[in-house]
Parts: C-alpha cells; sequence; structure tokens
C-alpha cells in the first residue's frame, strides 16, 4: 500500500514505534497508537499532532488478547485501517545471570507473551476486518536475531524466528484476499531496547532513518525488510554454515541485556 492514511501501530511509546508513528504523521493522517508508557505515549502522540496529525492513543497490553482485539476492533470503526504494524516487543537474555543455564521460566515466557501471542493478537483481528473488503496490509516486527537462534537470548531469537515465520507464511496465504503482508527485519537500531546492551553493536543505525526504510519497503510491498546490507549478510552467512562451525564462537559472544520494545 503506497499512501496508508489510517495507521495502527502498537508499541508506539518509544523507539521505533515512535519514529515510525513520526515517520506516518502528515496533514490528513490518522494514527492509532498504543504502548505501556501513557507519559512517554503522549510525548509521541504530540509530536505526531504537530506534523499535522489526527492521533488517538491507547494503553493497551498486547499481550491480553481481549483487550487489543477491543481496541482494534474500536479503531477500525472510526476509520478502516490501511496499515497495521505489529511492532510491540520486549528484549532480555542472559546478561546479569550468575548461573550458565539459560534463561529463567519467568523470563522466557514473558517474551514470548509479548513478542508471539502479542504479535499474533494484534494481527489476526486485523485480518478479519481486512478481509472482507478485500484490502489493507500488515507489517511484523521481527529481528535479525530471528536468522539463527544466540546462545545470549534464547528466548528473544526464538520469538523473532516464530513471527518472521509467521509472517512469510501468511504473506502467500492471505495474497489472493488482497491483503499485503511484509516481515521487517531490523539489525541494531538506537532505541530503549538496545540502549539496555553493553557491548559493541555493529552498524547500528537511528531510529528515524530505520524507520524510513521500513516505509520505503512497506510501499513497495516488500516481502521481508532486512537491513543494513552488511548485518543481513552477516546473519544469512551464520545461518548456512553448520553448527559445528559457529556453535564454539557464538557461545563466546556477550550476553544481551534486558530493555522494552
Amino acid at each position: 500500500m503506497k499512501s496508508p492514511r489510517t495507521v495502527l501501530i502498537t508499541g508506539a511509546s518509544s523507539g521505533l514505534g515512535a519514529a515510525l508513528a513520526l515517520e506516518y504523521s502528515g496533514p490528513g493522517q490518522l494514527l492509532f497508537l498504543s504502548g505501556r508508557s501513557s507519559e512517554r505515549l503522549l510525548g509521541t502522540a504530540q509530536a505526531c499532532r504537530a506534523l499535522g496529525a489526527e492521533v488517538v492513543t491507547t494503553i493497551v497490553d498486547v499481550g491480553d488478547r481481549e483487550a487489543t482485539q477491543e481496541w482494534i476492533l474500536s479503531s477500525n470503526t472510526a476509520r478502516p485501517l490501511d496499515l497495521v504494524i505489529a511492532n510491540a516487543g520486549i528484549s532480555a537474555g542472559t546478561g546479569g545471570l550468575t548461573e550458565a543455564a539459560g534463561e529463567p521460566e519467568e523470563q522466557v515466557r514473558a517474551i514470548f507473551r509479548t513478542n508471539v501471542d502479542g504479535v499474533l493478537n494484534t494481527v489476526l483481528p486485523a485480518l478479519d476486518l481486512m478481509r472482507p473488503r478485500g484490502a489493507g496490509q500488515i507489517a511484523i516486527m521481527s529481528s535479525l536475531a530471528g536468522f539463527r537462534g544466540l546462545p545470549s537470548a534464547p528466548a528473544y531469537c526464538a520469538s523473532k524466528a516464530a513471527v518472521k515465520s509467521f509472517g512469510e507464511g501468511l504473506r502467500g496465504a492471505v495474497a489472493r484476499a488482497g491483503i499485503e503482508v511484509s516481515v521487517v527485519c531490523p539489525g541494531y537500531v538506537r532505541t530503549p531496547m538496545t540502549d539496555a546492551n553493553d557491548f559493541p553493536m555493529p552498524f547500528m543505525i537511528e531510529a528515524d532513518a530505520a524507520a524510513r526504510i521500513i516505509r520505503r519497503g512497506l510501499s513497495h510491498n516488500q516481502s521481508r525488510i532486512a537491513f543494513p546490507w552488511p548485518m543481513v549478510f552477516a546473519v544469512w552467512l551464520l545461518g548456512a554454515l553448520p553448527p559445528a562451525l559457529t556453535d564454539g564462537v557464538l557461545a563466546r559472544l556477550p550476553s544481551k541485556g534486558t530493555g522494552p520494545g
């Protein structure tokens, strides 16, 4: 969809979600934004309104299926949704753990609740609304971390791999219904999520630059929007090599910290 006028974004209170909200702001634009921090979400909304957009904000936990569905339905009733960006996510890894025993169960389940269930709770109601009119676009936020499981962040990598595969399969499944689906796989983007990491993050880009790349890719209905290209090549190579050659190297990587999506 080249120029969506009604856009719904989860996780818009900060980071890439906030940058995407600003990227889609302008006169005639209606944005439905959700997040977990009312103060930060208000800041995003004010910045979007300054650019001429109409903004409706809601505090929603995307892990809550009923609440998320209700929000999406009410938003679509106000004006049919052209583009839904399932962006909300959380990040955590093995950083700070004292025992080399993987991640705590509570952390693993929390990551899957937001990063996987949250995507399903956003995408599935949106699909039901778009099918009858035969139009609409959905963007699913994955990550280059979804291309290969890393010892430093098993649950995070797995959650991003899950939504990546889901989105790739969904694209073909709903194409005949007139619905466009794209999977977004960023590398390191400067956000509160990456601020939690205390190790080098090569080829990091700013959130506003990432938002421009994503918007351009969505305007061309790209199936996968992966960037920056040096990191894309690196993770492709990592996934292509036999585990016997990569396991030892990956085990020595720094542990991932904990941060919001």
